[in-house]
C-alpha cells in the first residue's frame, strides 16, 4: 500500500487473465462490483495488457514500479 492510503482510498487492482480466457466489459464491471462488496470500498480493475499497450510511457512506468503481486495462480 502507498503511504497516502487511507480509509477513503480506493483499491487499484491490476489483473492478468489467461490468454484463453474470454470476458466482456460487462464481466469486468461485475467483477469490480463483487470486489467492492468484498473490500467495502471502491475498486478500479484494469487488465495488465491494457497498461502494457498504453502509449503513455510515464503512466506505464509509474504503475509497474508500484505493482505488488498479491496472488498468482
Amino acid at each position: 500500500l502507498r503511504a497516502d492510503f487511507g480509509p477513503e482510498s480506493d483499491i487499484d487492482l491490476l489483473v492478468e487473465f489467461d490468454e484463453r480466457a474470454r470476458h466482456t466489459l460487462f464481466d469486468m464491471g461485475r467483477m469490480e462490483r463483487e470486489l467492492e462488496s468484498l473490500f467495502g470500498r471502491e475498486v478500479d480493475l484494469i487488465e495488465r495488457a491494457r497498461i502494457e499497450q498504453s502509449d503513455n510511457y510515464l503512466r506505464r512506468k509509474s504503475i509497474f514500479q508500484l505493482v505488488e503481486t498479491i496472488y498468482a495462480a
